[in-house]
């Protein structure tokens, strides 16, 4: 059920996303139009610079392996192997690794927000797990 949650919240990200795109989008353009008031600018820098800082917001690997990571959770938990407890724990710190970074990239409210829910379903799990080993 935990990771069920997880996996709706991962596609609530998609519209907050997009969103955040275009929001960051508008404000370089912004900033670069003062920019151009006052200096020269390297158009081929400023090509680059862009394109690092939007690779560097980019969440979609992150949301991609965290999709991963839940469904091999739900797989394991459906497996006869009666040793499974130690399996879940990491597979739920890589959950939480996937989680820590989304909120790192996230330079949204709303993307953290749900970050933030994440990481209570994933402390729910934790605790779930740690009463099993």
């Amino acid at each position: 059920m935990r990771i069920e949650a997880i996996q709706a919240l991962i596609e609530q990200l998609t519209p907050l996303e997009n969103d955040r795109i275009q929001k960051t989008r508008t404000r370089i353009r912004q900033n670069l139009a003062e920019f151009l008031e006052n200096e020269q600018v390297d158009h081929n820098r400023y090509e680059q610079e862009i394109l690092f800082y939007l690779e560097k917001m980019d969440i979609n690997e992150e949301k991609v392996r965290l999709g991963q990571h839940c469904l091999y959770f739900l797989q394991e938990i459906e497996a006869d192997d009666r040793e499974k407890g130690r399996k879940l724990n990491f597979i739920s710190q890589e959950i939480g690794r996937e989680i820590n970074t989304l909120g790192a990239k996230a330079y949204d409210s709303g993307i953290q927000q749900i970050v933030i829910l994440m990481k209570n379903e994933l402390e729910k799990i934790k605790e779930q797990l740690a009463n099993i080993l």
